[in-house]
């Protein structure tokens, strides 16, 4: 994964936020909208592309673009930065695979003591009842 040229493919657009804000909200578009189209990325090979198709797929759009928003701030300038730093630890963070888990093997000692306590509660019970005068 090439952070630079991915960067490069990035896709920014400045939209009006929502929100409280007074008048400047009707003039200052600071919402932004980052999107990055990953089956035409040049800068991801396409076993990540496949790794990324699957781990994001909520996340995408039918045409494979991830989008994400911020309007965290009122300047557009740091909200596209945040948007930028929080898409690259998307990819980041997707593109780890985790090992395989290891199923181990329940050791005998653990074994006897769960029959033997289950035994004593057995016999616990039992002399609780009643004697069965026949």
């Amino acid at each position: 994964m090439e952070i630079e040229k991915i960067v490069t493919e990035l896709t920014y657009k400045a939209v009006r936020s929502s929100g409280a804000g007074g008048q400047n909200v009707n003039k200052v578009s600071s919402k932004v909208v980052l999107s990055f189209d990953l089956r035409n990325s040049q800068a991801l090979s396409e076993e990540e592309k496949i790794l990324l198709e699957i781990k994001l797929a909520t996340r995408l759009t039918l045409d494979t673009i991830l989008i994400l928003n911020c309007d965290e701030d009122r300047s557009q300038l740091k909200n596209k930065s945040i948007v930028t730093k929080r898409f690259l630890e998307l990819i980041k963070n997707a593109l780890i695979i985790q090992k395989p888990r290891k199923a181990t093997k329940i050791p005998k000692s653990v074994i006897r003591k769960r029959i033997k306590d289950k035994k004593n509660v057995s016999e616990i019970k039992q002399s609780r009842k009643k004697p069965n005068l026949e």
